[in-house]
């Protein structure tokens, strides 16, 4: 009785058995028919890309077609960027080139202007000196047509003279004989007198006092007496 006693206290008790069928989602019960999923079906985040029959791997890969589709609007749109830019220089090119050119007409007419003032204040200066000297002239004019200044040494001072004024432009002007200009003669007398056969107009028959002229500026006009043609 001792040993049967013995042999029930050791025996499994199976009403404390685990129950099989309630077991965890990993471990199917003897009577579950539903199938364990396998790690494969299960981890999809770790699956390897599947492969077609022909082996060949069916992931997905860089759309290269895209990107070269992409790029080529840039592509385009460079020449176009480059000729637009050469246009632009151009244009540049061409308003700096006017810009010159206008600069350059203004330093030349610039140029002129002052070789043309510069000269006609000289031609100034050299009148005024010579209309101070008038009446130092007229004495020496006079002097020589009565005769004065010959075997004088003050001929050479006064043939001196006239030469200095010829080398500066000075020009001493009025005959006897020519045509009456009233921009170049003064008329302080009319008498008469004698003309030349064929002589049309008022002529001078004496020149009292010579005209003086620097160029085409008349410094003083020939005084003179004149006569008509009869």
């Amino acid at each position: 009785m001792a040993e049967q006693t013995d042999q029930t206290a050791h025996s499994p008790d199976l009403s404390e058995s685990v129950d099989l069928s309630d077991s965890g989602p990993g471990i199917p019960g003897p009577e579950s028919d539903t199938p364990v999923a396998s790690a494969e079906q299960t981890d999809l985040s770790g699956a390897e890309p599947r492969k077609d029959p022909a082996g060949s791997d069916t992931s997905e890969e860089p759309d290269v077609g895209g990107a070269e589709q992409t790029a080529q609007p840039e592509q385009t749109a460079q020449p176009e960027q480059t000729a637009v830019d050469a246009d632009a220089t151009a244009m540049l090119a061409a308003e700096r080139l006017l810009d010159l050119q206008r600069l350059q007409a203004e330093y030349v007419n610039y140029k002129r202007r002052v070789e043309r003032d510069r000269a006609l204040a000289g031609d100034l200066a050299i009148g005024r000196v010579i209309e101070s000297l008038l009446p130092v002239l007229d004495d020496i004019y006079l002097a020589q047509q009565h005769g004065d200044l010959e075997g004088s040494p003050f001929a050479s001072i006064a043939d001196k003279l006239d030469a200095t004024l010829v080398k500066q432009g000075v020009e001493r002007y009025g005959q006897p004989g020519e045509a009456f200009d009233p921009t170049r003669h003064e008329a302080l007398m009319h008498t008469e007198a004698e003309l030349a056969e064929g002589t049309s107009g008022t002529t001078v028959v004496q020149v009292l006092q010579p005209g003086y002229r620097l160029g085409e500026r008349v410094l003083r006009p020939a005084r003179v007496a004149v006569a008509d043609p009869t």
